[in-house]
């Protein structure tokens, strides 16, 4: 087995929990701005991109050095052991960016990181000629910040969020690696009900299952380093074996998803039977201001509308103005809500216990948590 420094992207404000995730797989960090690093093996890449339920991608960092010219560029790119990681018939695309560098043209990096690679290809593998690269796939970065560059390779292909269930989505979907996040953010547990009021496509609920039940959020989708020839097709297979032993088919869960717009509750329930959850979650067609409940001690976590368009912000506004009143009559639930309504405080009638700034895409949003009182029940 190799040893390989790799690294876990992640949105920004999302670190701490991705370098959980990766230490909970026995992996030591270290984390930067949307970047948790880590050393593995073959092994520790098959098992990031399965387990990860919070990082973008996984990459493998092949080098770090200062990048002041195009010489020095180049140079440091061919010195590179580029063989130990690509074969000869490779196809290396090579995409780039550039921030506070000398070197800020982008297409120009990376086309002299590909013609270092190509150099130091030819000559390893004894080639006049061009290189054919009919074979798989290995997508190279070249970033450059501060006019220091980094060359990685990525190992997962499509990006990590995409866990293979999502059919359909609505107009602004959540996407399902902030919706972990949130769920992981609550540290809601399968032995308490979890609602999501504005529930959209299903992503939150959807996620929590598979937090509850402990599935491996890549299980069902491929990476495209499984088409690698050093990473053994056995390592995949004992990579899932384990993913497979380590769920918890079993586990009850009362986990509840409405929305007001009966389109959405559909695609809900697609998506839901896509991922085996269709008789676990329940979706209905509801108002946030209808949720009634005998439980206690539950979590409600939503990403409600953020009221964009001319006259759906008063409506949104009415909306989480009732909610706020409404979960006045159930003091041990949690609520969990991400707006970017910089008066949603107001809005809901209290004061946040805690509030926690997320970047939903672009958009800079807030997770409003309204801690609920613990009943005798636990």
């Amino acid at each position: 087995m190799s040893k390989f420094q790799l690294v876990a992207t992640a949105a920004m404000g999302l670190e701490a929990i991705v370098a959980q995730e990766v230490q909970d797989l026995g992996y030591e960090t270290r984390v930067e701005n949307g970047k948790v690093y880590f050393e593995g093996d073959e092994t520790a890449i098959a098992r990031c991109n399965l387990w990860l339920r919070v990082a973008d991608r996984v990459k493998i960092v092949v080098g770090e050095f200062p990048a002041y010219t195009f010489d020095q560029l180049f140079e440091s790119t061919k010195a590179i052991n580029w063989e130990n990681y690509l074969p000869v018939d490779a196809n290396f695309p090579v995409s780039g960016k550039s921030v506070k560098s000398k070197l800020y043209s982008v297409p120009d990096c990376q086309a002299i990181v590909k013609k270092a690679i190509v150099e130091r290809m030819k000559f390893h593998y004894k080639r006049l000629g061009f290189l054919d690269e009919s074979g798989a796939v290995y997508k190279i970065e070249i970033s450059i910040l501060k006019d220091v560059a980094t060359l990685t390779i990525d190992t997962s292909g499509t990006g990590l969020h995409k866990r293979g269930y999502r059919q359909h989505q609505g107009e602004a979907p959540l996407k399902e690696t902030l919706a972990a996040a949130l769920v992981k953010i609550s540290k809601w547990n399968p032995n308490r009900p979890f609602v999501d009021v504005f529930c959209g496509s299903g992503t939150i609920p959807l996620e929590a299952a598979m937090i509850g039940q402990n599935i491996a959020p890549g299980y069902n989708r491929e990476f495209i380093s499984e088409e690698w020839p050093w990473m053994k097709a056995k390592l995949w297979e004992d990579a899932r074996n384990e993913a497979d032993d380590l769920a918890n088919y079993d586990q009850h869960l009362e986990i509840i998803g409405s929305d007001i717009d009966h389109k959405m509750v559909a695609i809900s329930q697609e998506n839901a039977l896509e991922t085996g959850f269709g008789d676990l979650i329940t979706f209905k067609q509801m108002q946030a201001t209808d949720f009634t409940t005998r439980l206690t001690d539950g979590v409600i976590i939503s990403n409600p509308p953020y009221g964009e368009r001319i006259g759906e912000k008063e409506e949104i506004e009415k909306v989480i103005r009732d909610f706020g009143t409404l979960m006045n009559q159930y003091p041990t639930w949690s609520v969990y809500m991400l707006s970017s309504m910089e008066n949603f405080e107001e809005l809901y009638g209290k004061k946040a216990t805690k509030k926690r700034k997320l970047f939903n895409g672009f958009i800079r949003t807030d997770l409003y948590q309204y801690w609920g009182q613990k009943s005798n029940r636990e």
